[in-house]
């Protein structure tokens, strides 16, 4: 299956047996120490591939925010188009570069809208990041926190087709294990979010709700 040029392809990283056992040790250390400090990354590597490394192990999901102090997510009820999207639950991505659009894109400083997504085709990542375009064109970044959560009470989003969603959904409470600041620099896609015409978009979501991600370049 073949999706749309504007999906954006994982960036190639590193496979070595050395940096995955230096990802293991720096995931083991931060999960022993708890998720009351972010952790210390020294590592030389970015740290969307140690994020994706923790996601991509499968035993955690990511959930990015610019709240650094969360103790315990709880379930809430999204204003989303999609049935899986719109129930009452704690959302998360099972990947590491999803979580990072949400900690580093700040919502607080005017109004935007976001359309976005991350799917796995064939095994490959890919990704979509839209906002609205005068959002945009303010630069609307700002330092944020990566929470990596227990995936035990999660479940991934049914698949349409060949393509499966990242995100997951826990009916119940969950507390993080461990944390990790991000900056607007750290998000490998900050220079590829696109800008859209909210009334463009909203009308175009109406018309087709199965059409996702409705994709509008603003003029």
């Amino acid at each position: 299956m073949d999706l749309p040029g504007y999906w954006l392809r994982r960036p190639a990283a590193p496979t070595s047996d050395s940096l995955r056992a230096r990802f293991d040790a720096l995931l083991d250390e931060a999960l022993a120490a708890g998720p009351e400090h972010p952790i210390d990354y020294r590592l030389d590597a970015p740290k969307w591939q140690f994020l994706c490394h923790a996601a991509d192990r499968g035993d955690h999901v990511l959930h990015g925010s610019g709240r650094p102090g969360i103790t315990e997510f709880t379930p809430r009820r999204p204003p989303d188009m999609t049935e899986f999207g719109s129930r009452l639950a704690v959302f998360a991505a099972a990947d590491g570069i999803w979580p990072m659009f949400y900690a580093v894109l700040d919502r607080d400083s005017g109004p935007v809208s976001m359309c976005n997504g991350c799917a796995r085709v064939g095994g490959e990542a890919r990704y979509h990041f839209s906002i609205s375009a005068p959002a945009l064109a303010r630069q609307p970044w700002r330092s944020g926190t990566v929470y990596l959560l227990p995936a035990a009470t999660f479940d991934l989003e049914p698949p349409t087709g060949e393509a499966r969603s990242m995100q997951a959904a826990s009916p119940v409470p969950v507390r993080p294990l461990a944390k990790l600041t991000v900056e607007p620099a750290d998000f490998p896609f900050r220079d590829d979010v696109h800008g859209h015409d909210d009334a463009e978009l909203t009308a175009r979501a109406k018309a087709d709700p199965d059409g996702f991600p409705w994709h509008v370049p603003a003029s």
